[in-house]
């Protein structure tokens, strides 16, 4: 049986009760073979919360970088990946728990703090990798507090949420980032995720590269994690603000900034790429009139 080496990526900011939560469901993964062995790269973005002191207390084989809080979730997620790629990680090697020779690792993990994994769910990873085949990528659906799939891959022009199947690996064109599992000849045809894009847009831009690769992507058949928060309300769309307020966050770097926004249309869009540029504004600034005159 081959081996398996994990390499955990993982960002942090202010939210150290998320964070040592998604750490203990890691730690506590059941199931795992022998063979299984992980190591865990945080990188944490200038919390002054304590998170990355108490992740050091409370697990410390788990590798923990600061820098500073002007990192995007992007940019750290490259620098998690680059410490995994130059050998640095925890203490030694733990079946189902952090730690482990990380650099000769055969997947990358990408795993959002505010996932909670459910104790299956790197064998179900790991079991719908092998069934789909080493050059894949494969996307773990994410729950909210309801029991409804608020990630997953996602599918055709819409960007339809990827339902898991049940019973077997559901292609899907492209992934939201929460829960991914990169097979080690998927990374080295894919890459990263692209430093131009640093908030939004970079999972997503991640995905049609891969797919433009070659490299297949799949829903894993079950959900593998639960997200209390689900996704927020955009600040854009917050009701009552004027429409220079809306294009104001519409634009900012956590929403739609205009040159991220271009590349993501030139690559992924054409022809439609100058329309799509300014829809999501036109948009924004509709809505925006429409509810200040409704009110």
């Amino acid at each position: 049986m081959h081996s398996v080496h994990l390499a955990v990526l993982m960002t942090s900011h202010n939210r150290r009760a998320r964070t040592l939560s998604a750490l203990s469901a890691l730690a506590n993964q059941q199931g795992l073979p022998a063979h299984a062995t992980m190591g865990v790269h945080l990188v944490d973005a200038g919390s002054t919360d304590g998170t990355p002191q108490a992740v050091r207390l409370l697990h410390p084989t788990v590798e923990v970088m600061s820098v500073g809080a002007d990192v995007s979730r992007n940019q750290a997620m490259r620098i998690a990946s680059r410490n995994s790629r130059s050998g640095g990680g925890g203490g030694g090697s733990h079946r189902g728990r952090p730690g482990g020779p990380s650099h000769r690792w055969t997947h990358q993990l990408w795993l959002d703090d505010r996932v909670e994994l459910l104790p299956d769910a790197l064998v179900q990873l790991l079991g719908a990798a092998d069934v789909v085949g080493a050059g894949a990528v494969v996307v773990g659906a994410v729950r909210g507090a309801d029991g409804a799939t608020v990630y997953s891959g996602r599918r055709g022009r819409s960007l339809a949420l990827v339902e898991p199947d049940g019973e077997r690996p559901e292609p899907c064109d492209t992934y939201d980032g929460r829960v991914v599992l990169l097979s080690r000849a998927a990374y080295d045809l894919v890459g990263d995720l692209d430093k131009v894009f640093r908030h939004r847009m970079g999972d997503y831009d991640h995905g049609f590269r891969a797919r433009r690769a070659g490299v297949p992507a799949f829903v894993a058949p079950r959900a593998v994690g639960v997200c209390a928060e689900g996704p927020g309300v955009p600040g854009s769309r917050e009701p009552g603000i004027g429409v220079r307020e809306a294009l104001r966050r519409a634009t900012s770097v956590t929403e739609l900034p205009p040159r991220q926004w271009w590349v993501y249309c030139l690559r992924h869009t054409w022809p439609w790429a100058p329309f799509l540029m300014v829809s999501p504004y036109a948009r924004t600034a509709a809505r925006a009139t429409l509810g200040r005159w409704r009110t």
